[in-house]
């Protein structure tokens, strides 16, 4: 039997220097890998012309370079693109790139399924399933570049990268699989890999306030919080990890970091729920949490049209709520977005990926038991939706 190989493709800066080391290569060695591979997608060791041929032989035999591999891959109508990512024993991701006129965006994923549940969101209601090894988060940059490259006859290479911005929004909770997406931060933001800045990268967090300040110290990238309520009780139903972390502790938590952040602003996440928090009093409530007081942090507000799940009780704000609920929020000198919705005919907007969803954590009959919910919310809920 031959000896199982090891995927690089995931091995931070660091990590590749200390596994050359281990086969008596010197560290001049793990950047050239890092460029061949991050830098030019090169999943061949044989084409990586500038290494000895005995080193390659040895690559050949003990290590590999292996990316998820593709189920699906869709196209939608606005140029958007998902791609249904096999990672194993059942499970699939999703990996979403967004084209623009200046840029290009892809959200990646960091595991599979996502123990959050939030409750407007498709992907929490599958439960979790596993946290994604560093290969399989950094596998997904790798592969979509090169895969977008193709499409647009841009030949591999270090020159003419595809993807600009990434922004660790997919599925799954950054901040509870740390360590593994941390060395998917570190090769982004080599020079020797990806190269891309901080002020490019984004880590999406719900609120895990001891992994906010570790990040801060350990890989300052920049940093969005998904808000979704101006106070402790809505969003106590709403982002349930509140429960752990109000409002008080996680504002702190984002005026800390912005003391490291590479952005003069932390960007709030709020997801437009009809008749639930799209008010005008709540717009003034937002105002009060970010503008004024001992929870005021210097950021930006990004409202986000809800992209509607099969579930009772929940619905998209008007466009004219939108407006007014900005009109507010904008009034008061916060800078204020509305996110354009994109995807959508391929299910690969904001809160929809999530393949087949089953409730394997009793979410919500565990909820239902509780008697959860505010006015307005129907206390049970039923999810079947298919977004492959």
């Amino acid at each position: 039997m031959g000896e199982e190989r090891v995927n690089i493709l995931g091995m931070s800066p660091e990590q590749l220097v200390d596994y050359c080391g281990t086969l008596g290569e010197k560290p001049f060695r793990a950047r050239q890998l890092l460029r061949w591979i991050h830098q030019c997608g090169v999943g061949d060791f044989d084409a990586m012309t500038d290494l000895a041929k005995s080193f390659r032989a040895k690559l050949n035999r003990i290590a590999e370079i292996r990316a998820p591999s593709v189920l699906a891959d869709h196209v939608s109508q606005d140029g958007t693109r998902k791609w249904l990512l096999d990672v194993g024993q059942g499970n699939a991701i999703e990996s979403v790139f967004i084209p623009e006129d200046d840029r290009g965006t892809l959200c990646v994923s960091t595991q599979a399924g996502c123990a959050v549940n939030c409750l407007f969101c498709s992907t929490g209601k599958q439960g979790f399933n596993r946290n994604l090894t560093a290969d399989e988060i950094i596998g997904q940059l790798w592969m979509a570049e090169a895969a977008v490259r193709k499409s647009r006859g841009v030949p591999p290479g270090k020159d003419g990268r595809q993807i600009s911005n990434v922004v660790m929004m997919g599925m799954g909770e950054p901040l509870h699989n740390f360590d593994a997406t941390v060395a998917a931060l570190k090769l982004m933001l080599d020079d020797n890999a990806y190269g891309l800045s901080r002020r490019r990268v984004t880590v999406s967090t719900c609120g895990v306030v001891p992994m906010m300040d570790k990040l801060a110290k350990e890989c300052p990238v920049a940093l969005a919080v998904s808000l979704h309520a101006p106070n402790d009780k809505l969003r106590d139903v709403l982002v349930p990890l509140n429960r752990r972390y109000p409002l008080a502790e996680l504002m702190a938590a984002c005026r800390r970091y912005f003391e490291h952040a590479p952005r003069d602003f932390v960007m709030f996440e709020y997801c437009m729920l009809n008749g639930v928090n799209d008010s005008d009093v709540h717009a003034k409530e937002l105002v009060q949490l970010v503008r004024r007081g001992p929870t005021a942090v210097p950021c930006k507000v990004n409202l986000i049209p809800f992209n509607s799940i099969p579930m009772p009780g929940l619905s998209r704000s008007t466009d004219e709520r939108i407006e007014a609920f900005a009109k507010i929020l904008r009034d008061a000198g916060i800078i204020t977005t509305i996110r354009k919705t994109r995807g959508d005919d391929i299910e690969a907007a904001c809160g929809l990926l999530a393949g087949e969803i089953m409730d394997k954590t009793r979410v919500q009959e565990r909820m239902a038991e509780k008697g959860i919910g505010t006015e307005g919310y129907i206390k049970t809920y039923t999810f079947k939706n298919v977004c492959s």
